[in-house]
C-alpha cells in the first residue's frame, strides 16, 4: 500500500510563500504521475498540480505562474513551492497519484490570512 505523508504547511500573510513536501512510500513513485491536491472547507478536493515521472508539469489557472511543482525520485519525494499566496489558497493540501488515487494521508494546511 503507497503511502503518502505531507508536510510544510502553516500560516501566512498573502503575497507570502511555503514549501511542502510529500513522501511516498513504495516504487511506483519513480514511474507515475504524481499531483497535488488541495480541498477547502465546503468545496470538493482539487488537483491543483500534476508532475510526470518526466518531470512536466501542469497546474489549474488558479495556481498557474505562482506555484511549483516538482519531484526528487531519488529521495522518493515531492514538492511545491507556492509563492504570491491568496487567501483563496487556503486549504488542505494532499499528495497523490494525478492518474488513480489511492488513500489519502492526512495533507498539510495551509492557512493565508493577513
Amino acid at each position: 500500500q503507497v503511502q503518502f505523508v505531507e508536510s510544510g504547511g502553516g500560516l501566512v500573510q498573502p503575497g507570502g510563500s511555503l514549501k511542502l513536501s510529500c513522501a511516498v512510500s513504495g516504487s511506483i513513485f519513480k514511474i507515475v504521475p504524481m499531483g497535488w491536491y488541495r480541498q477547502a472547507p465546503g468545496k470538493q478536493r482539487e488537483l491543483v498540480a500534476r508532475i510526470s515521472s518526466g518531470g512536466n508539469t501542469n497546474y489549474t489557472d488558479s495556481v498557474k505562474g505562482r506555484f511549483t511543482i516538482s519531484r526528487d525520485n531519488a529521495k522518493n519525494t515531492m514538492y511545491l513551492q507556492m509563492n504570491s499566496l491568496k487567501p483563496e489558497d487556503t486549504a488542505v493540501y494532499y499528495c497523490n497519484k494525478a492518474t488513480i488515487p489511492t488513500k489519502w494521508g492526512q495533507g498539510t494546511q495551509v492557512t493565508v490570512s493577513s
